[in-house]
């Protein structure tokens, strides 16, 4: 874990070290004069060396929850749906990943017992379900106050010496490690003598060091260090260490665009989004929509045992007006939350990331390539028929819509509304799941957004190039893998019921031209569709579009889904649904 140093605690630990002579007694030095240094096993400053060596096991808190053990590799985990294998300590960061890129933060993690864990003192026990491992944690204390010391380290190697009553030397071991000191100190009685071969050597977290001569420096170096940073050992993996500094210097890095906003219960995200916050130095902060009317007003910011907060005052834009608490930053995004009924989730965005937004470049930008429906939402409800069709915006305000053999044609033109933000208008006499005043709520890239103001109507669209040079390797390796191959449903579960055994007669025949047939073991086909591949500029995710002929028995398959892992003859995709649930499809090369 990051620990984050207070050097007005320490400061001149030796200088400290040898004022501080009203610790002798405390430290329970047994000896003095020129004899050898020893303390018993059981003494204050064995008590400090064995948690200074303690099994630190906060590096998994997201999985399991407490410091006071750590569960050992290798192990299985289920993520939102989806397993994962931890082998490593860069493992546990994929959990992290997968919670951070689901913005509703209801997250859903379950552990494939038996497990085994290792405890503080390097036991290790054997649980075989969650009952097992919840009254396990509930002997922990969290919150930072367990008794593990992790802001200062020993350097290893270094010897210890045993000695009998009359302090003569009867063995000596050498240690190389956190684990085999704890366990010298486990072995021994509570009235054996012991000590180190001095000097001895111990690390800051900031990866300094400093050199102790004495049982007596190195206890009070131990207590002087042991408070000096944020060990970070509570359960909330997601408090993202930093100091206000810090937190200051983010926020007023770039601006920042509302991605979702709840206020009191309710969802005001239609209308907020793409919506503008832009933090300055000087406390002011100018909140508005792109090219639009903006207005001012005031910010501040504190950094304390409770997190991280963040107050906005406005005179208008009230809904803003609250003290937040920052849940998590990072990764050019920032969630806050007041209460389980207020959230903000934002993204930042650099000048260097923002196209400049003219009609005469939208047009460009609309008229530029074909682009595919990645979302279409009337009044909440998702149009799933026309998943995957492509509108073409051509010159003289045609307009043409292809949803597998059927081509729609309309009329549309850019306009502004009354805050002089971009609107699309697109009229379609024959389909009137689009035929609406589009409000452009982002672009970035090869994503463009659109809802209709107030509502809950949504269009989310993707740029597709028939002759892409800016074609990234990975989408060109899954176009190579997708040419003339056939493919088994090897899995599929629809919010989390399986139902793979309804396709085990069909195949799913790819061409690397984006379409795909659906076939049984004669060869006859059962229906068409098409296929997508593209990177979420939002997300960094590569995703995929799967969809079939209006009234198709496979339907159920169709979505956008986020690839999670691909190889000639694999792969394995996920899509979260509103509800929380996810559907799952893993194809299989025949």
């Amino acid at each position: 874990m990051k620990k984050i140093f207070n050097y007005a605690m320490y400061v001149s630990l030796l200088a400290i070290a040898f004022s501080f002579t009203a610790c002798q007694d405390e430290f329970e030095e047994i000896n003095t004069g020129e004899e050898p240094q020893a303390i018993t096993a059981s003494s204050a400053t064995a008590d400090l060396i064995q948690r200074t060596s303690s099994n630190d096991g906060s590096a998994d808190n997201i999985v399991d929850g407490t410091s006071c053990f750590e569960i050992n590799f290798p192990y299985t985990v289920e993520v939102n749906g989806i397993e994962l294998t931890i082998d490593s300590e860069e493992d546990i960061d994929q959990v992290e990943e997968i919670f951070d890129s689901i913005d509703d933060d209801e997250n859903l993690l379950d552990i494939i017992f038996p497990i085994t864990v290792t405890a503080v003192d390097f036991t290790e026990i054997t649980i075989n379900g969650l009952e097992d491992l919840r009254d396990l944690a509930a002997d922990c204390k969290e919150g930072g106050e367990d008794d593990d010391i992790e802001c200062i380290d020993f350097v290893y190697p270094m010897t210890m010496f045993t000695f009998n009553v009359d302090l003569e030397q009867t063995s000596s071991v050498e240690v190389t490690s956190d684990r085999e000191l704890r366990l010298f100190f486990k072995d021994l009685g509570d009235d054996s003598l012991v000590s180190f071969d001095f000097p001895v050597t111990l690390q800051l977290y900031d990866e300094t060091t400093i050199v102790v001569e004495s049982n007596q420096e190195l206890a009070i170096a131990i207590e002087n260090a042991k408070d000096t940073c944020d060990e970070d050992d509570d359960d909330d993996y997601n408090d993202d260490d930093f100091d206000e500094d810090e937190f200051k210097e983010e926020l007023v890095e770039c601006v920042w665009f509302v991605t979702d906003m709840i206020r009191n219960d309710v969802d005001q995200t239609p209308q907020y989004v793409n919506y503008i916050l832009n933090f300055k130095e000087d406390g002011t902060v100018v909140t508005g929509f792109r090219g639009a009317t903006t207005v001012e007003g005031t910010w501040t910011s504190t950094v304390g045992d409770d997190g991280a907060k963040l107050t906005i005052d406005f005179e208008s834009s009230t809904d803003f007006n609250l003290e937040w608490t920052v849940y998590d930053l990072g990764d050019d995004q920032i969630k806050l939350y007041n209460d389980a009924s207020n959230r903000i989730i934002m993204k930042q965005f650099c000048e260097e990331d923002l196209q400049e937004l003219t009609l005469e470049n939208l047009r460009e930008t609309l008229n530029d390539c074909s682009w595919v429906i990645k979302r279409l939402k009337n009044n909440g409800d998702h149009i799933n028929r026309l998943l995957g069709g492509e509108f073409e915006f051509q010159a003289e305000g045609v307009i043409t819509l292809t949803n597998q053999t059927t081509v729609t044609q309309g009329i549309w033109e850019i306009t502004t509304n009354a805050e002089g933000r971009f609107v699309v208008a697109i009229s379609m006499g024959d389909e009137g799941a689009v035929s609406f005043e589009w409000l452009l709520t982002d672009l970035k890239d090869r994503i463009i957004k659109f809802n209709v103001e107030g509502t809950f109507y949504e269009l989310v669209i993707v740029k597709k190039c028939i002759d892409d040079e800016d074609e990234e390797e990975d989408i060109t390796f899954i176009k190579n893998i997708f040419d003339n191959t056939a493919w088994d449903v090897a899995y599929f579960a629809e919010n989390n019921d399986e139902s793979t055994v309804l396709y085990a007669d069909v195949k799913l025949y790819m061409e690397n031209d984006g379409t795909l047939e659906v076939r049984n073991v004669n060869g006859d086909v059962f229906s068409t569709g098409n296929w997508f591949v593209y990177r979420n500029t939002f997300t960094g995710n590569l995703e995929m579009l799967v969809s079939f002929e209006t009234g198709s028995n496979y339907l159920p398959l169709a979505n956008d889904y986020q690839i999670l892992e691909i190889d000639e003859m694999r792969i394995e995709l996920k899509h979260e649904n509103e509800t929380g649930l996810y559907d799952h499809l893993v194809l299989e090369r025949s």
